[in-house]
Parts: C-alpha cells; sequence; structure tokens
C-alpha cells in the first residue's frame, strides 16, 4: 500500500520526534500496528537478532534469563508486535510468553525470576551461576533497575498520557517530580532521581512549588465576577480595563492566561445574515459615506440596517441607528416581521431626538425598506440627506455589520433559546441593548461606554 519513499519518510520523522503518536498526526499515515511493523523491521536491518539453535540446549535454555523474557513481552505487549512472529523470533512458544506476562502483571520482573529449576547447563552460553550472595544481589539489582525503568514507563504513559515512545530524561521538571511522588513508596528516592536525572534540588524545589497557595486566587474571582457579570462579552482586555479602575494593578498577560485556566471564553459563531434585497424598486442614491466611518461630532453620519435573530419560537428583527461619532444607538426597533413600519418607526423616534439643527446622514443598504415612498417622505420632512451602498458590496455598511456582529457573538451565540418564547427574547435584547449604550466599555473610546464618553464631553447631562 505505500511506497518505499513514504516508508522511509514516515521512518526519518519517527526517529526525528521518537513519537509514533506525532509522526502519524503529522503524516496523516499509516496505522498504529503498520509504523510498528516499519520500525521493527528496520531496527531487525540495524540490528540483527542472533538466531538461536533450538535443537542446542546451551543456545537454547530451558529456563531464559530475565531479559529475554522482558524483551519478548515488550516486544509483544508494548510494540506490539504478533506474539507468534516473536516466538518463533525467540525460540519459545507462544504459551511461555502469555505465561511471563501473566507472571510479569502479577508480580513484576521479580516474578520472571526461577532460580531454583536454573543449572549451569540451561544458562545461555557465556553466563555463569551466581556462585555467592554477592552476584545474586548484584542480579537482583539489575532487576530492580529494569523493573524501575519499565514502572516509569508506565506512570509516564498512564499520569502524563505521553506517548510510549517519549524520552524520560526530556520531561519537564514538574512531570518528573508527579513520577517521582508516584513511585517514591516502591523505590528509594536517589534511584528515581538518577533513573531520571533529576537533580534533587530540583525535585524538592517542584515539591514545595505544588504546596505554594495560588497567589492570584482573590484576583481570579474578581475576573470571573466581572466576566459574568458583563454577559460573558468580555476579552482579557477590557477586564483589564475594569481592573484598573478599581485601582488592580496586573499585567494582562496574566489576566489572559487567567481567564484560559477558568474557561472563560468569549464564545462566537457565524451564521448567515438576513437579506432585505428586492430588487431595483426606486431610483437609488449615492454612497456619500464612502466607507468614511467617522464622525467630529454626534448627529453628522447615521448608519441603519435590519439584522435577523432566528430561535427555536421564531424569528426577529432588529433595526437600529448607529451613531457614527461614538457608536451609540439613538433609536431601535425589535419586531417579529422585517416590514416597512420596522424601519419608519425607528426613524421617527430617531428624529424626535433631533435638534433643530442637526441634519445627519443617514446611509443604508440597498433593501428595499430604505426606497418605499414612506421612507423616503420621512427623510425629505426631517430635512435627512441619504447615503446607500453599492449593491452587494457589505463593506460599504461595515460599521453597522459589525455591530450586528458584536451583540450576536455576546448575547446570542453563546446561549440556548429553546425554551424562550419570542416576546421574551424581544425584552432581552431591548435590555442588552440598553447596557450596549450605558454601560458596556469600549476601547476606542478609552474604555468607556457611549454614555460615559458623552458625559465626559459635556454633551449629556
Amino acid at each position: 500500500m505505500f511506497s518505499q519513499e513514504k516508508i522511509k519518510t514516515a521512518l526519518k520523522m519517527y526517529y526525528q520526534c521518537g513519537s509514533v503518536t506525532k509522526t502519524i498526526r503529522t503524516l496523516g499515515y499509516p496505522a498504529r500496528r503498520t509504523m510498528y511493523l516499519w520500525i521493527e523491521n528496520e531496527e531487525k536491518e540495524k540490528f540483527p537478532r542472533k538466531e538461536l539453535n533450538i535443537t542446542n540446549t546451551a543456545e537454547h535454555p530451558r529456563n531464559p534469563s530475565v531479559d529475554i523474557k522482558m524483551d519478548a513481552i515488550h516486544r509483544c505487549f508494548e510494540l506490539g508486535e504478533s506474539v507468534k512472529s516473536v516466538s518463533e523470533d525467540i525460540g519459545y512458544s507462544r504459551a511461555s510468553i502469555y505465561q511471563w506476562h501473566k507472571r510479569y502483571l502479577r508480580g513484576g520482573a521479580i516474578a520472571l525470576m526461577n532460580n531454583k529449576n536454573i543449572s549451569p547447563g540451561q544458562l545461555k552460553k557465556g553466563m555463569e551461576t551466581p556462585s555467592s550472595d554477592q552476584d545474586i544481589r548484584q542480579l537482583q539489582e539489575q532487576v530492580n533497575d529494569l523493573q524501575m525503568e519499565i514502572d516509569i514507563l508506565k506512570e509516564t504513559i498512564n499520569v502524563l498520557k505521553k506517548d510510549p515512545g517519549v524520552d524520560q530524561t526530556a520531561l519537564r521538571n514538574r512531570e518528573k517530580a508527579v513520577i517521582v511522588d508516584a513511585l517514591k513508596d516502591k523505590y528509594s528516592l536517589p534511584d528515581l532521581l538518577k533513573m531520571l536525572d533529576f537533580p534533587k534540588s530540583s525535585y524538592y524545589y517542584q515539591q514545595a512549588a505544588m504546596r505554594w497557595k495560588d497567589k492570584h486566587k482573590e484576583i481570579r474571582g474578581k475576573i470571573t465576577k466581572l466576566f459574568y457579570e458583563n454577559r460573558e462579552c468580555y476579552g482579557y482586555r477590557r477586564i483589564h480595563s475594569l481592573l484598573k479602575r478599581d485601582g488592580v494593578i496586573i499585567s494582562e498577560k496574566i489576566i489572559r492566561r487567567i481567564m484560559k485556566e477558568e474557561g472563560l471564553i468569549v464564545r462566537s459563531t457565524t451564521k448567515k445574515k438576513y437579506n432585505s434585497c428586492k430588487g431595483e424598486i426606486s431610483p437609488s442614491v449615492p454612497n456619500v459615506i464612502q466607507r468614511d466611518f467617522h464622525a467630529e461630532k454626534p448627529n453628522c453620519k447615521w448608519l441603519t440596517d435590519i439584522t435577523e435573530f432566528a430561535i427555536p419560537a421564531g424569528k426577529v428583527y432588529l433595526s437600529p441607528i448607529v451613531d457614527c461619532f461614538d457608536g451609540m444607538l439613538p433609536s431601535w426597533t425589535i419586531g417579529s416581521s422585517p416590514d416597512a413600519a420596522l424601519v419608519n418607526k425607528m426613524l421617527d423616534k430617531a428624529v424626535e431626538q433631533l435638534n433643530e439643527n442637526d441634519h445627519p446622514i443617514i446611509h443604508s443598504d440597498r433593501g428595499c425598506h430604505y426606497r418605499w415612498p414612506g421612507w423616503i417622505e420621512r427623510m425629505d420632512n426631517a430635512g435627512l440627506e441619504r447615503s446607500m451602498s453599492k449593491k452587494g458590496c457589505s463593506p460599504d455598511n461595515s460599521a453597522c455589520e459589525g455591530l450586528f456582529g458584536r451583540i450576536k457573538n455576546e448575547m446570542f451565540y453563546s446561549r440556548d433559546w429553546g425554551d424562550t418564547s419570542v416576546q421574551q427574547f424581544i425584552e432581552i435584547l431591548d435590555e442588552y441593548l440598553i447596557w450596549y449604550n450605558d454601560k458596556r466599555i469600549k476601547e476606542s473610546l478609552g474604555y468607556m461606554s457611549p454614555r460615559e464618553y458623552r458625559q465626559s464631553l459635556g454633551l449629556v447631562a
């Protein structure tokens, strides 16, 4: 199924990163078992195993060494080789390998030792029977080291969720400390530290660090409270500004980290928006705004549009006016039908707030609501100038589109509206828009709400 070039690429990446999982995720192939077989074949070519003569008892002892048993267990139950192929390779039956594995799970590497039945003629060539207590102790120390290495590998896989091929000495100090704590009742501390190449001072430092109290515990609670008080809409910059108002000086990076740890995420989703295009039903007007959404004073440039909110109970439509001066919403209407009455009522409410000398430009898209005689008549009577985007060009009214995006990200997409009626939703949306005008802070306004900004300039009481 795979060419030699692909096999070589996979093996090269495996030997570079040392991880089967990472190799498969990066390349997208092969299956894990196939990868292990490639590695096995590669290692066999580089380091060929010595063929055992089954008929020669000196070369094939009835009671093999612990190293042979552990190697077989490792190949079959950790690397994924088939028991049959390993059995044929080492010259012992499959039943023996399963028995070794069962004894190992029950008692560890020590259980694989069988000193009672070992005789000099049954030992592997080149090995001698332990002739003294010191030799036995040395052998037991070797087995103990091997068992310790296996236990460390198990903890690395099960506790730290690392890949079986991970380099244990490359673990972070905190991860090493976790492994040591898990095994220090079974092995001596110096042996564990030596096996992991972990300085004693570093271990005790990590021990102390894990006992330290959370120095940001108090501020963590304040951040969480501010996040939920503001409808789960504020990111770390706005939270930082609110804390600064209260005299709390803390880095934005710390706030960002705490919010990540606490799962304080501003949710967002993209959905298809409502389209009001009905064709050319009346003469269009030029684009006076020309994407210049900045105004030197209030009631100079207004933007408007309609957006749709689809909930299980039905559809709700919002028609607001946005003041380019500071993003204030002079008026808005909410209804269950995107008809002319929705936009005309909104315009009437906005005109009532104008001073005698205020004649703002009102920019909209080419929707039918802004081309009916009722809208045009109201615009002419109030002395307002019309401006329209090009057909199908949403960037021409991007400031208003941006408002809709913020509203939906902050109060709509992140909630379940299954049990909400249309009237209840209209009330919730209306409360949000009041909060948007009076309390929602904006970075562009020096972290003040539109109303606070106008109050600071003396434009409103």
